[in-house]
């Protein structure tokens, strides 16, 4: 009985050990988000504006004018978080041998060209996949325990300086290189691919089956290798002229963001108090159409996080299939509203969306230890303490 009580309290502290360097990994993320999601909402609303010749279509294809300048910039915030979350996630670890290695093959399995490459060796099509947030999560913990493994080694004095600078990454990236992108880069392709053929086969199904299973893959690795799949399901059929799909895949993928902030918002008891500040830029990133807005929150507790957006962008979607909502634009979010076939029917399942969203995360998520109102309230003991002393 104590040894088991033993094991259980072993593995209690790893999970909590895991859970801490996951959240300095989301903590140093969130500033690349909050950037990268502001320019590319700015650049889109720039867009839209009557005397430029952007639209929210075409913003990256006109190079040069400002819209463009901004997405660029808010394409680089959104680009470089992902590989940032693996570095110090690794960086937790293994402090700085770790740091490198995190990033590099965090980095590594977001490249197409990586991962098709990966593929032809087992005979698979990659189809541009990538591994996502989800894949760099992974590879940040696979590089930091390696890293903290190396630092154990008990090695000549004269090499000791070039551990931490020099041997360490060099091998720990050589060494889970092949591993990370072969064991996580391909499966995903190969999942990409069967998710791809699947949906074709969902082509004109029930509205809700159709809408469901759109709505949660939009959730599920928000701007991953699966929300792709059913990006690009949705932009090919409004090439052949049908929208129903368009909008259901936009209104799903806004609602993640703004289902966690309105959690977030109405109950700060449940999050740390870096997230409280990125819920105020989930805010925008979620009406512009950018999901990876809840990536910090999906990222720190993934097992509660990512079930309720699924639930309410499948929620959401669904009823805009059901309810024969349609979307014309490929992007745009809240700036593109006006061309759906019904402006209220759209907000309207963007609300539901949210709601359901944000009802399921705060029912089912528990208090976080460290909350904003703590660290406000030790500012507020810090400035007393001060004015006492002064007087």
């Amino acid at each position: 009985m104590a040894r088991s009580d033993k094991a259980e309290s072993a593995l209690r502290s790893h999970v909590t050990t895991v859970k801490e360097d996951v959240m300095t990994g989301v903590s140093f993320m969130i500033p690349f988000v909050t950037i990268g999601g502001i320019f590319l909402a700015v650049a889109f609303m720039v867009a839209e504006l009557p005397f430029t010749a952007a639209t929210t279509e075409t913003v990256f294809d006109e190079q040069g004018t400002l819209a463009w300048y901004l997405a660029e910039v808010g394409l680089l915030g959104l680009t470089m978080m992902v590989p940032i979350l693996g570095a110090y996630i690794a960086y937790a670890i293994a402090d700085r041998p770790g740091l490198a290695p995190g990033f590099i093959l965090s980095w590594a399995i977001q490249q197409e060209q990586i991962i098709e490459a990966a593929g032809s060796i087992v005979g698979f099509a990659a189809d541009g996949a990538v591994a996502g947030f989800l894949g760099a999560l992974v590879a940040g913990l696979f590089a930091g325990y390696v890293a903290r493994w190396m630092k154990n080694w008990s090695v000549p004095s004269p090499i000791e300086p070039m551990m931490p600078v020099l041997i360490i990454p060099v091998l720990t990236t050589a060494l889970l290189a092949p591993v990370v992108i072969l064991g996580l880069g391909v499966p995903i392709a190969i999942v990409d691919d069967a998710l791809t053929t699947f949906l074709e086969g969902m082509e004109g199904a029930n509205a809700l089956v159709l809408g469901a299973i759109l709505g949660a893959m939009m959730a599920v690795d928000m701007g991953g290798p699966v929300n792709k799949v059913a990006y690009v399901f949705g932009v090919a059929l409004v090439a052949d002229q049908i929208y129903g799909p368009m909008a259901a895949v936009m209104i799903a993928g806004m609602t993640p963001p703004l289902g966690m902030a309105l959690s977030n918002f109405i109950a700060p008891q449940k999050y740390s108090a870096e997230m409280y500040e990125n819920a105020k830029a989930a805010v925008p990133l979620g009406l512009s159409f950018i999901t990876e807005g809840a990536i910090p929150y999906a990222a720190a507790d993934p097992l509660r996080v990512i079930p309720s957006c699924m639930i309410g962008s499948a929620t959401a979607a669904a009823t805009a299939l059901w309810f024969g909502v349609t979307m014309p634009a490929p992007h745009g979010g809240i700036f593109v509203f006006l061309l759906s076939s019904n402006a209220l029917l759209f907000l309207g399942c963007i609300a539901l969306g949210t709601l359901v969203t944000g009802a399921v995360a705060t029912a089912i998520k528990p208090d976080f230890e460290k909350t904003v109102a703590d660290v406000e309230t030790g500012a507020n003991t810090g400035a007393q303490a001060a004015t006492q002393t002064n007087d």
